[in-house]
């Protein structure tokens, strides 16, 4: 059994964690933090350092970086990847995973999520608690999709897309990359890349930069 590394020791890092306690499928779980020495941890697992010691716990270890922002977890990731870090993927044992699903590299699926057949996930997601994505759908790298999400089938979504708190998505709708759906969300055609929609159906109401 692997030691298990967690960049980040907040509240997406207590997650990760729990996730992986349940697993069982690592020997130590520790924590690499900005506000280490200071942040000494919780529930019983420890920060043992700086994010930026990553390279002192690599023999032995896979490294899963839990940060909710995707351009950060991005950042984090492609270090790790380029410093010949291994990646964990974690997959919670009460989620239901279909036929020819593919998951990514450093990509979490929570509790009580459904990701159905022939379904595409791409490296550093968050598939987060009670989502469903169904049928042959396609996220990007590091999308992030909060609790309770619901995907309809052959829906697309590009790297880095957010989708908020219980939004929804219609069958086939493609959204670009980098944008933000908020909570509560309905989203029932396409939307183009880094723009923030909300509402019911959901429209633009900002460009993000």
């Amino acid at each position: 059994m692997t030691r298990l590394v967690i960049i980040g020791a907040g509240g997406h890092g207590k997650v990760v964690a729990d996730c992986a306690k349940t697993i069982d499928r690592h020997r130590q779980i520790v924590f690499l933090d900005n506000a280490y020495p200071e942040h000494s941890g919780f529930c019983g697992w420890e920060v043992v350092g700086h994010p930026d010691d990553y390279l002192n716990f690599q023999q032995g270890s896979e490294y899963f970086v839990a940060i909710g922002n995707n351009q950060v977890r991005r950042q984090w990731q492609d270090t790790l990847q380029q410093n010949n870090c291994d990646i964990a993927t974690l997959v919670h044992p009460s989620s239901q995973v279909g036929t020819d699903v593919s998951i990514g590299k450093g990509t979490l699926v929570l509790a009580s999520s459904v990701i159905n057949i022939l379904t595409r996930i791409g490296e550093g997601c968050i598939v987060n608690t009670s989502a469903s994505v169904d049928h042959d759908c396609v996220l990007g790298d590091f999308v992030h999709i909060a609790p309770g999400v619901r995907l309809a089938g052959t829906v697309t979504l590009h790297a880095g897309v957010f989708m908020g708190v219980a939004s929804a998505v219609i069958p086939g709708v493609v959204i670009g990359k980098n944008t933000v759906v908020g909570a509560g969300a309905t989203v029932v055609s396409d939307i183009p890349e880094a723009v923030t929609v909300v509402g019911t159906p959901a429209k633009v109401i900002k460009h993000n930069v």
